[in-house]
């Protein structure tokens, strides 16, 4: 912590506020609604036991008393998973900033290394990568205590070259933003905002030289390769020889290249320039890489070397800075020596551009980026979600009061690095502990830096920290702080959430996992919000059961809740209803719309029998030594009639998945019910009983409206392949029959 005590001036005891916390106003509600609820509950399981030891002793049907204990086992998972969302709803809290109070009290700035990581050039377009980069170059902030790191962990050239032009662009880029006092400090989203506002002189000269960059980066894209007449100086041929025919994403040295360097490099008004090093570590075949959490490793070790900044912010290579004060907002809490001692992290909430009005596929994720961390920020503080965090480069070396000493000085976060980073030792010393054996044998991964045994490298390294007794703070401006990119098309979407499912079970189920580990290192609450997201897959299981079971057993006559005119009928209405209300007002309370968060419940259903079903059975799988997929990046990239269509709110399939077939099939099979169960209302024979099960059914098949449409109604290329119809409508007639000839005999 000395690398930030140092920065800060003597405290009086009539000094202005940097941050101010409230509760929010709903809490108290929040807290008797709970304890209601939570008796609802108990006597909802009151009733499916009198109902199951009733069965017992009464019927001879295996068949009924299976679906009576499937409906049990489904509602205990729910009852599970909504104790593990009360655990946000004790103590949310609101935070306010005053950066300009911090300006009055802090006599020097501590310096900051920005971490931006990226994997592949096709799938991460590098103009996205230098958008990112130029953002958080032009911080609002003495750029010659900025150094921006970006890992490649697809080792391609593409990817250098456009960073080389991205730091030429650069000394025009700063100066400029600094002249013009403006906000968007992305040039892609500048330009954009002022396509329609006439330009004066100097906007069109700098729209000219970055039109001029990004045309020469994408033509280098186009062609795959970096030819030697696209190169200007002799240095940067020097940096594109390592790209020999042995190099391979998979396997190839490390490529260490400083592009800027502040000690040197002057922008066009004369001032100095933030650094910019480029940083492709050394992969091979025979060694585990482990990730993007190997990468930031590499990065943590490799600015150790360089920079050695207290301040680290991670940032996604889409994420681009939205607010160039964003810097001063998080020193009012890690500047603080109120909370100093054992404050880890300040994240932000992560926010995307170019989401459709309604936000089809949820991609906002409001409870997980937003209304979960500020529950979380009222106990310890929210989770790391993988991009927009501020650390204390010390949180990564043991808890506030056991620090772990890396093996070599240089790494120890409070080493002093007096040498220029181009100098032969520094240089030396990087290229050494970036090499794909330096971790063997060590604590990297287990005791130090970002942790390894998961895909979702974010939320356990977060989660441990909290364990080692580390605290975090959520940050939520009404400006957002970044702004990124989100998937337009389904299967993106099921593809990235099934992986991410997959990596929290990997933590759900370690010997670290929330309940037990967790809970005895942080507290219930927070075990409990921790198993919120660790526990993502178990929503699979009642989401399938309820999609499946009471549709099939009205289609056959079997009534198996209570009819309208019984008392327990409220109770189910009760918890239904009182569910969804509260969802509902947190999604309204955080800025969400009556549309927005219909759709947000819609993908959660979606969810349930496609992206978390398939990543528990991969995790199963995996679990027993079968070999399944590895890490896939999320394309970035978009496609024009893609894009139309997302436009419009239309769903896009567009390909054979199995995922899609889980779905379809329970799209067919509640519509038929529904009908079967409509039927019953006009015949007046025992619609009653039945009346639950036809609304459940009613429900699904209004959710299941683009499924319908993209299945008969559509002609474009986003529609469900037939081949998927076909399979989805005979597995559907497979389980009516095995149903009606299990429930009738």
């Amino acid at each position: 912590m000395e690398g930030l005590r140092v920065h800060t001036t003597a405290s009086t005891t009539h000094a202005p506020p940097l941050h101010t916390t409230k509760l929010t106003r709903h809490t108290a509600l929040n807290r008797v609604f709970a304890i209601v609820y939570t008796c609802a509950i108990i006597a909802l399981f009151y009733h499916h036991a009198h109902k199951l030891i009733q069965y017992y002793y009464t019927t001879i049907i295996p068949s009924s008393l299976f679906l009576l204990l499937t409906l049990f086992f489904s509602d205990i998972i729910l009852a599970f998973k909504w104790a593990t969302t009360q655990s946000c709803r004790m103590r949310p809290i609101h935070r306010e900033e005053f950066p300009q109070n911090l300006k009055e009290e802090v006599k020097d700035l501590p310096a900051l290394d920005v971490f931006i990581c990226t994997a592949d050039p096709y799938k991460e377009p590098p103009m996205s990568v230098v958008n990112t980069a130029l953002s958080v170059m032009a911080y609002e902030y003495p750029t010659e205590k900025v150094s921006v790191y970006v890992s490649d962990d697809g080792g391609s050239q593409l990817t250098l070259f456009a960073l080389m032009e991205a730091a030429k662009f650069a000394c025009h880029w700063l100066p400029f933003c600094k002249k013009k006092n403006i906000v968007e400090r992305s040039p892609d989203v500048y330009f954009a905002s002022n396509q329609n506002q006439p330009l004066s002189s100097d906007d069109e000269k700098i729209r000219t030289v970055y039109n001029s960059m990004k045309a020469r980066v994408e033509n280098i894209v186009e062609k795959g390769k970096v030819s030697h007449e696209c190169i200007a100086r002799d240095q940067d041929c020097e940096a594109f020889n390592k790209w020999t025919d042995a190099f391979t994403r998979q396997d190839h040295p490390t490529v260490i290249q400083i592009l800027l360097e502040s000690d040197k490099d002057k922008d066009m008004t004369g001032n100095v320039m933030p650094n910019l090093i480029y940083v492709s570590r050394e992969k091979s075949r025979t060694s585990p890489h482990h990730f993007k959490a190997g990468a930031l490793n590499v990065l943590l070790r490799v600015s150790a070397t360089m920079t050695n900044a207290p301040i680290i912010l991670t940032q996604d290579c889409d994420m681009y800075s939205n607010d160039p004060q964003t810097p001063f907002r998080v020193l009012c809490y890690l500047l603080d020596p109120k909370i100093q001692s054992n404050l880890g992290y300040v994240q932000f909430p992560q926010r995307f551009h170019g989401i459709n009005k309604n936000d089809i596929y949820a991609c906002e994720f409001k409870r997980l980026f937003e209304i979960n961390p500020m529950g979380m920020d009222g106990l310890l503080g929210p989770n790391h979600l993988g991009t927009g965090c501020f650390f204390n480069r010390r949180v990564f070396f043991g808890g506030p009061s056991s620090f772990v000493p890396p093996e070599i000085p240089e790494l120890s976060p409070g080493n002093i690095v007096n040498k220029p980073i181009q100098s032969q030792p520094i240089l030396a010393m990087a290229h050494r502990v970036a090499s794909c054996n330096y971790e063997n044998q060590s604590k990297w991964g287990s005791k130090m830096g970002f942790r390894y045994g998961s895909l979702v490298e974010d939320y356990y390294t977060g989660y441990r920290l909290k364990c080692e007794g580390w605290r975090s703070i959520f940050c939520h401006p009404d400006r957002a702080a970044f702004y990124g990119n989100a998937p337009i098309n389904l299967i993106d979407v099921l593809n990235q959430n099934k992986r991410w499912t997959i990596g929290l079970l990997e933590v759900g189920f370690s010997k670290y996992n929330p309940i037990t580990f967790g809970s005895q290192a942080m507290g219930p609450l927070m075990g409990l919000a921790y198993a919120y997201s660790g526990y993502w897959a178990m929503w699979s299981i009642p989401i399938t059961i309820y999609a499946f079971i009471p549709q099939l057993a009205l289609l056959n006559g079997v009534t198996i809740f209570p009819k309208v005119s019984e008392r327990w009928f409220l109770l189910y209405m009760f918890l239904f209803l009182g569910a969804y209300v509260q969802d509902f007002l947190d999604f309204l309370l955080v800025g969400g719309t009556v549309q927005s968060w219909w759709n947000d419940q819609r993908m959660w259903m979606i969810r349930g029998p496609s992206c978390y079903l398939f990543g528990l059975i991969e995790y199963l799988l995996k679990s027993i030594g079968i070999s399944t997929h590895g890490f896939n990046v999320t394309s970035k990239v978009l496609d024009d009639e893609q894009n139309k269509r997302y436009d419009q709110g239309i769903f896009e399939f567009g390909v054979a998945s199995p995922m899609f077939v889980p779905l379809t099939a329970a799209a067919i099979i509640n519509l038929v019910s529904f009908f079967v169960g409509f039927k019953e209302v006009f015949t007046g024979s025992n619609w009653e009983g039945l009346f639950v099960q036809m609304f459940i059914a009613g429900f699904v098949t209004l959710n299941c409206w683009p499924i319908y449409e993209a299945m008969v109604l559509r002609s474009d290329k986003g529609r469900i392949p037939t081949k998927t119809t076909m399979i989805s409508t005979l597995v559907a007639l497979a389980l009516c029959t095995a149903t009606s000839l299990t429930l009738r005999n």
